[in-house]
C-alpha cells in the first residue's frame, strides 16, 4: 500500500471562476490521491464579468471531460470568433482581431508578405478577406468544422461557469467549506502557511494553499507579503462599470470593443442576455460620467444593478511563494481588452499540475513556475499596450497620453521589426501568435515598408491565382455555414431564450 504523501491536503481560499477552475482540475485529475477543500463565503461577491474567453478554454474543458453542448447550455454561452475593435486607430475606423489564420504561409515567411506584394501590384483585396473567421463573423455565421478549421472560443456567464465547475469538483471528491477567512497562520519555523482560521473560529490546516481571494490577496499579499508591480503607466485604465441587458436580437459571434475618449466599451452577446461594460481611466472620467455614458451607449433593457470595479493593472511579484500559488485577481490584473483573465488562471493551473509536488516543494519548481508565468503575463501585457500606444487619435487627453507614453523595449522591437520588414516572430510559446500581432498592428495603422523577397518569385498571374483561390475557398465555406444564432439554438440552446 502506498504511503500517504507529505503534501496531501490542499486548500483553495476563495471561489469564483479561479477557485472552481482550480478545484475542478485538481479533483478531476487527482481524485482520492489528495484531500481538497475550497473555502468560500456566500456573503462575498465575485467580480463576475469575465464573459469573453479565448480558444485555449476549449482544451481546458476537454481535459475536464466536459460535454461542450451541456457546458454551453448551462452557462448561456455563444461562440466567439474574435473581437471587432472600433474607433481604436481613429474615430470611425474598425478592424477585426480573429482567432484564426490569415491566408497561407510559406516556410520562409508569413502570408502577409504575399499580401503586401499583391497590394503593391494591385491584385490583393483587404487582408481580412483571406481569413475564414473574419468572413464568418461579419456574416454572423458559425459551425464547428472538421479539423478545427474554424477557430473559436466562447462568450459565457462566468458565475454560471463557476457553478458548473463546482459540480465537477464535488463529484470528484472536492469539499466546499462555507466561511470567511479571519486569519492566516504561518509556521514560525519556515514561514509557510500552516492554517486558515475562519470567522466561525474553525481552523483548517493544509499542506498547500491556493490564493483565489481576489484583489484582497489575503494569503499571498497580506500574509506572505508578496509585493505587486504596477503597470498603470503602460495600461492607464483603472476602473470599469458593468451592466447586463436583455438581448435585442440574434447573438453575433464576436465581441465588440468600442473605444471612447477615456477608454473603451465592451458588448458581449450571450444566449440569455448581453454583457456591457465601460473600461476607463479615472483621471479623465468620473464614476458618474462613466455610468451615464454606458447607459447612453447600450442596447436593450438594463436587468442588473451597475457593478463598479476599481483595479490596478499589474502582477504579483511572485506567483508561487512558499506553499502557496496565487490565481486570478490575487495574482494580478490585465484589463479585459483581449479576454485573457480566465486564460491566465487556466495557464497557472495547468502549469501547477505539471509541477505538482509529491513529498516536498522544490525551490527549482517555484523558480521555473514563476519565470514561466511572468513570461506569459509580460507578453500579454505587451500585446495590450500595442492597442493603446499605436493610435492616430488625438481627440482627448487620454489618447494623447497613450500615443506619447514610454513603452517597453519589447513592444518597440515588435513594432519596428514589423514596420521595417513585415516580420513577426512568436517567442517561447507566447499566447498571441504572429497573425494576432499582424491583425492588430495593421489595424492600428502600421503597414510594413518591405516584404520578403520570396513573394517576388511569383508572377502577377501566379500571385493573383494564389490570392483568389484562398478567398474563393473562404467565400464558398462561409456560404454553407448556418447563421450563428440558429446553430447555437440547435446545438446548445438554453430554455430561457
Amino acid at each position: 500500500m502506498n504511503k500517504p504523501r507529505k503534501i496531501h491536503k490542499y486548500i483553495i481560499a476563495g471561489g469564483g471562476t479561479a477557485g472552481w477552475m482550480a478545484a475542478a482540475m485538481l479533483a478531476k485529475t487527482m481524485g482520492k490521491e489528495i484531500d481538497l477543500t475550497l473555502i468560500e463565503s456566500d456573503d462575498i461577491g465575485t467580480v463576475g464579468v469575465g464573459e469573453a474567453t479565448i480558444p485555449p478554454l476549449v482544451r481546458f474543458n476537454q481535459f475536464l471531460g466536459v460535454n461542450e453542448a451541456e457546458f454551453m447550455r448551462e452557462t448561456g454561452a455563444t461562440f466567439k470568433l474574435g473581437i471587432n475593435f472600433e474607433n481604436w486607430k481613429n474615430i470611425g475606423e474598425d478592424y477585426f482581431h480573429s482567432f484564426g489564420h490569415t491566408g497561407k504561409d510559406h516556410w520562409t515567411s508569413g502570408f502577409q508578405h504575399f499580401w503586401l506584394a499583391g497590394k503593391a501590384r494591385g491584385v490583393a483585396n483587404r487582408f481580412d478577406d483571406y481569413c475564414l473567421e473574419v468572413a464568418a463573423a461579419f456574416k454572423n455565421k458559425f459551425a464547428q468544422l472538421p479539423d478545427n478549421a474554424l477557430n473559436y472560443a466562447y462568450h459565457l456567464d462566468s458565475s454560471r461557469y463557476a457553478k458548473f465547475l463546482r459540480k465537477i469538483a464535488e463529484d470528484n471528491g472536492a469539499n466546499r467549506q462555507e466561511g470567511r477567512i479571519d486569519h492566516v497562520a504561518l509556521d514560525p519555523t519556515n514561514g509557510n502557511i500552516k492554517a486558515l482560521k475562519l470567522e466561525s473560529g474553525e481552523i483548517l490546516e493544509a499542506d498547500f494553499f491556493f490564493d483565489c481571494t481576489g484583489f484582497r490577496s489575503i494569503l499571498m499579499g497580506q500574509a506572505l507579503h508578496v509585493g505587486y508591480d504596477d503597470w498603470t503607466h503602460f495600461l492607464p485604465c483603472d476602473s470599469a462599470v458593468a451592466v447586463q441587458t436583455k438581448s435585442v436580437g440574434p447573438a453575433i459571434p464576436y465581441t465588440r470593443a468600442i473605444a471612447h475618449d477615456a477608454g473603451w466599451q465592451w458588448r458581449i452577446p450571450l444566449q440569455h442576455r448581453a454583457g456591457n461594460g465601460l473600461v476607463y481611466c479615472g483621471r479623465y472620467l468620473s464614476k458618474d460620467e462613466a455610468l451615464n455614458r454606458l447607459k447612453s451607449n447600450i442596447e436593450g433593457e438594463i436587468i442588473s444593478e451597475p457593478n463598479f470595479i476599481r483595479f490596478q493593472t499589474g502582477a504579483r511579484r511572485k506567483q508561487w511563494e512558499k506553499n502557496c500559488v496565487t490565481l486570478g485577481l490575487s495574482a494580478g490584473f490585465m484589463e479585459p481588452l483581449e479576454s485573457t483573465s480566465i486564460h491566465l488562471i487556466q495557464r497557472s493551473i495547468m502549469r501547477f499540475m505539471r509541477m505538482m509536488p509529491q513529498n516536498q516543494i522544490s525551490d527549482a519548481d517555484i523558480k521555473e513556475f514563476n519565470e514561466q508565468t511572468f513570461e506569459d503575463m509580460d507578453k500579454i501585457r505587451d500585446f495590450l499596450i500595442l492597442h493603446y500606444c499605436v493610435t492616430e487619435r488625438q481627440d482627448s487627453e487620454f489618447w494623447r497620453y497613450c500615443a506619447a507614453m514610454d513603452i517597453p523595449d519589447s513592444v518597440q522591437q515588435k513594432i519596428k521589426l514589423f514596420k521595417d520588414t513585415g516580420r513577426v516572430f512568436r517567442k517561447n510559446e507566447e499566447l498571441f501568435a504572429e497573425n494576432s500581432w499582424i491583425q492588430v498592428m495593421m489595424g492600428q495603422g502600421i503597414i510594413p515598408e518591405a516584404y520578403h523577397p520570396i513573394a517576388d518569385k511569383m508572377t502577377d498571374d501566379e500571385l493573383t491565382r494564389f490570392l483568389r483561390k484562398i478567398q474563393d475557398n473562404i467565400t464558398q465555406t462561409v456560404s454553407k455555414l448556418p447563421q450563428h444564432s440558429d446553430y447555437v439554438r440547435q446545438y446548445c440552446g438554453t430554455k430561457d431564450i
